[in-house]
């Protein structure tokens, strides 16, 4: 009885309408990123006859065609409505996972990456924009960065769990991960149907909101681009937290997947050890997205950010100094640091977009702004591999970090973005620390005034 008064007392906070986007948005983010052949897509394509020069080619082809269909989906996105787009990316990931299975050539894995990354780019800007909307409209923003990073956890305990089981289901079935990987997608297709139609500050439901005159011209694109542009340009609050989530995305993308075998091999941790190490930083970043309210309210969110920027540079320059277990360990604690950071840096972004704004776009143009200083990075850092110089590039890497968060800092205590944090007071409020008993498996809480 008493568990139950305190399971009801929990869900006080969160309308049911809040708690069913909740869920879905969960069940929507674990199963559109389960890609089943991620450990084993290398592998695939080597069987499938391609050369490590097609194979590499194809990636590069992947991240540009990912910055490019960024610009045009987050204007669809805030035109036909987050929920639509949220469908349509599904929809098309459903297909990209498919065409493997379908063509196993170079032509059918190109058209399945470029499938990918148009799937992706739909999704990446419309499912953030529409939970914060979404809880918003239904009075329950203060759930929003636990939701958002227990959605992120869960689906990273996912691939902990099914990725150990590629191999063998792929000794009973070759094409096995792409079949199943294709069945989650439709699954996060069934989750993004049954989403709630959201009521704007008009009262009209997101159908209304699609079926709007602008919604049906072309200019009406060209005019929510400008209107993103007009609004980073004079909102220097929401440029400059932009600015501040390139070095976690950054950090986090190149040592993860371009410096993580590297870093492990060059401490003479074989391969077959890798997966076991990739388990254990996923379990570490997991954990750590699913509790942001564990990081100390006495500093603001934004400060949270810088500093565990900081922590990711420090932990990828201690790794030249430490043995093979040392690297283990800092790579959990990268991992976790990232999984700290990315809720808090996608609350922070969310809160700066003013209210009237193109979301969807301006998440879109930060996603943009995120994967071009990636690929720079990624290109710097195969000249610094393949002159043998893995230690420098580590150290440079923490270096440049500390050099633009110590001018990120500067601009924010010269009073240069006062003016934009003044017309988004949240932005500023602390990450909420709440207790166990406060909050349950929805990531809701009770409804609390603020001190």
């Amino acid at each position: 009885m008493r568990a139950r008064f305190a399971r009801s007392g929990a869900d006080t906070g969160l309308t049911a309408t809040a708690r069913r986007i909740i869920r879905l948005n969960y069940g929507f983010q674990l199963l559109f990123n389960l890609l089943w052949w991620m450990p084993v897509f290398y592998a695939f394509q080597k069987a499938a006859g391609l050369s490590d020069a097609q194979i590499f080619g194809i990636q590069s082809i992947y991240y540009v065609a990912f910055c490019l269909f960024e610009i045009p989906t987050g204007l669809i996105a805030d035109r036909i409505g987050t929920r639509n787009c949220l469908r349509a990316g599904a929809v098309v990931m459903t297909a990209a996972n498919l065409a493997p299975v379908i063509s196993a050539s170079y032509t059918g894995f190109l058209v399945h990456f470029l499938a990918i990354a148009a799937g992706r780019s739909l999704t990446s800007g419309a499912a953030s924009a529409y939970l914060y909307d979404g809880l918003r409209a239904e009075k329950c923003d203060e759930h929003y960065l636990r939701a958002e990073g227990t959605a992120r956890a869960l689906g990273l305990a996912a691939k902990v769990v099914c990725w150990p089981l590629v191999g063998p289901l792929m000794a009973l079935a070759h094409t096995a991960p792409y079949v199943l990987s294709a069945a989650s997608a439709a699954g996060s297709l069934a989750c993004a149907v049954a989403l709630p139609r959201l009521a704007g500050p008009d009262g009209r439901t997101d159908r209304a909101a699609d079926r709007r005159d602008g919604g049906r011209r072309g200019g009406a694109f060209l005019r929510d681009a400008g209107s993103a542009l007009r609004c980073v340009a004079s909102s220097r609050w929401l440029a400059l937290v932009m600015a501040q989530g390139v070095a976690v995305f950054t950090l986090s993308r190149i040592c993860q997947v371009n410096l993580f075998q590297p870093i492990l091999l060059d401490h003479g941790i074989a391969e077959a050890s890798h997966g076991g190490v990739l388990a254990a930083m996923t379990v570490a970043e997991a954990v750590a997205s699913a509790r942001p309210q564990w990081l100390s309210r006495r500093l603001p969110p934004v400060a949270w950010v810088s500093i565990l920027s900081l922590a990711l540079a420090g932990t990828l320059a201690a790794m030249t100094l430490g043995g093979p277990w040392a690297v283990v360990a800092l790579l959990c604690l990268f991992a976790a640091a990232t999984g700290f950071a990315y809720p808090v840096q996608r609350k922070l972004v969310n809160d700066a977009v003013p209210a009237d704004a193109p979301r969807a776009t301006l998440l879109s143009v930060e996603s943009i702004v995120d994967r071009a200083v990636c690929a720079l990075a990624a290109v710097a850092a195969g000249a610094y591999l393949s002159a043998g110089r893995l230690d420098a590039l580590l150290w440079h890497s923490a270096l440049a970090t500390a050099v633009l968060l110590g001018v990120f800092q500067l601009l924010l205590r010269s009073g240069l973005a006062e003016r934009g944090r003044e017309a988004h007071p949240t932005e500023t409020m602390p990450v909420r620390a709440e207790t166990p008993k406060a909050v349950d498996a929805d990531g809701g809480g009770r409804r609390r005034s603020r001190p």
